[in-house]
């Protein structure tokens, strides 16, 4: 099959949009409004995307409580998605009001961040502390104003537990990442194998 996006339609039963790019890393993001909430919620529009300096990027289907907080403070955390910490990942999904603190509808314990105000989740193994960097907005060829805008942010701190590191690496089937496949599906990372670049 084939289907233009812009002006055709797929005829499937479900948008298959969110399943062609995967899998697809979560960035699980907690932030703080300018009132001092915690807020936490995952997304799947998220990866890295520079190394030196460590850069991140996320964005969603229309304003979220995390940009505004963002926004406000400058500030926010990537807290790693795990297989055990699925269930807590996706009760912060929930659309909540702003002054509910998702890490406690979640169960969840924060922890100090060390160049950020912004808590991270406790129990996940890895946090990236960032600041903003900037907001772009996104517009169609045609001049339409899409509803995502994406969010770019410095890395400034990276915790690590020491659980998760063997023999100077971070042990993947130890940190079991969760990552996201479109419609309602994820997938865990149970296998992992290493292949060496050409010469």
């Amino acid at each position: 099959m084939f289907y233009d996006p812009r002006s055709e339609p797929h005829g499937l039963a479900h948008n298959p949009w969110t399943s062609l790019v995967v899998p697809r890393p979560i960035g699980w993001i907690s932030s703080l409004s300018d009132q001092g909430v915690a807020n936490l919620a995952p997304y799947s529009f998220f990866n890295a995307i520079a190394g030196i300096p460590p850069f991140v990027m996320f964005s969603s289907a229309g304003r979220k409580d995390s940009q505004t907080n963002i926004e406000a403070t400058g500030e926010f955390v990537v807290n790693m998605a795990t297989a055990d910490l699925k269930d807590a990942l996706n009760t912060s999904s929930a659309a909540v009001d702003q002054a509910v603190d998702e890490f406690e509808l979640a169960g969840l314990e924060k922890a100090p961040c060390r160049n950020v105000a912004v808590p991270r989740v406790a129990a996940s193994p890895v946090a990236l502390e960032c600041i903003l960097n900037r907001v772009v907005p996104l517009t169609a060829r045609d001049g339409t104003k899409v509803r995502s805008e994406v969010i770019f942010g410095e890395v400034v701190g990276i915790y690590i537990s020491d659980d998760v590191i063997v023999d100077g690496m971070l042990d993947m089937a130890r940190i079991r990442p969760l990552a996201r496949l479109g419609y309602m599906d994820y997938a865990i990372t149970e296998e992992v194998f290493a292949m060496m670049r050409p010469e």
